[in-house]
């Protein structure tokens, strides 16, 4: 059955997003951090979630977390549950491989998009104007076909129902200061470079990706939320690539197909998945998981 919502009535709820939750914890330094099975889509929740993402997501985000350690710090205490404070562990049934102990940050108003590939709401942007975030690109290129250098394309955090604007880098220092600016940049850009280099290496392209980061008490630029998952990264697999076209993906394309075929209103509520899209999606998710992780999950 999956968790849509996790009820920890002794734990002080601060926040609830479109996937995970947060909990304060009697350490102020620390906060419980969750990932639901709540899917969305066009920024829009779904009614009913998929069994068993929050916890690929979770196992996900920590071995990424691991493999990039030597690159940037990052937010993570634990995700064994076992290492948690008792006030946490009293809810193993709900929370069991889906939540992590995480050190409390400022976090940026920001999420740091790093492209690879030409595709999505870039391609979009690229066929009208030869640009992507008002970056202008060279002329003549396909769909999905791999960039020169990767782009750092940031965009504004947006509350829950509305969307992120994307935003050229050079206005990203207005918001965040020069100094993260300029930090931001360089670590997702490391960071991309890393994963995408290692992803290749198991038969899987990253053909972008969005980070989030946030500067702890000594103020010290972190890696934080979750990392490279199929919620935040588009996943293709290597052995199928050819340029000039969509790629097959190891996200949620099943999901968004559907509701494309359904006529889905991306202004109005969610809807209930049929469980063969539950299915489907869920399979994508383990699949990529697996392939990257080396674990069976």
């Amino acid at each position: 059955m999956a968790l849509t919502e996790s009820n920890c009535p002794d734990l002080k709820l601060l926040a609830r997003g479109k996937v995970r939750e947060l909990y304060e914890l009697e350490d102020k330094s620390q906060l419980l951090f969750i990932a639901s099975d709540r899917i969305s889509a066009y920024d829009v929740i779904m009614t009913n979630g998929i069994t068993g993402k929050g916890k690929l997501l979770t196992a996900m985000s920590a071995f990424w977390f691991d493999h990039l350690k030597d690159v940037v710090g990052n937010h993570l205490i634990t995700d064994d549950l076992s290492k948690m404070p008792i006030s946490v562990q009293k809810y193993k049934d709900q929370l069991e491989g889906r939540c992590m102990l995480v050190k409390k940050l400022k976090i940026l108003p920001v999420e740091a998009i790093v492209r690879g590939y030409i595709t999505g709401s870039g391609w979009a942007e690229y066929k009208k104007s030869g640009t992507i975030c008002d970056i202008p690109l060279p002329k003549g290129l396909v769909e999905s076909q791999k960039l020169e250098k990767p782009l750092f394309t940031p965009s504004t955090k947006a509350e829950i129902g509305d969307h992120d604007e994307n935003i050229h880098p050079s206005k990203l220092a207005a918001i965040i200061g020069e100094e993260y600016a300029k930090k931001v940049e360089e670590l997702a850009i490391a960071i991309y470079t890393k994963a995408a280099e290692y992803a290749l290496t198991k038969g899987i392209i990253i053909a972008d990706t969005k980070f989030e980061f946030g500067v702890d008490q000594d103020g010290n630029v972190i890696l934080a939320d979750e990392v490279l998952t199929p919620d935040s990264s588009r996943f293709w697999p290597a052995d199928q690539y050819v340029a000039g076209k969509g790629q097959p993906s190891y996200d949620k394309q099943f999901l968004r197909d559907y509701l494309t075929e359904t006529n889905f209103n991306k202004a109005g509520p969610g809807i209930v998945i049929p469980q063969e899209i539950i299915d489907k999606t869920i399979g994508k998710y383990r699949e990529a998981a697996e392939i990257l992780t080396g674990r069976k999950l």
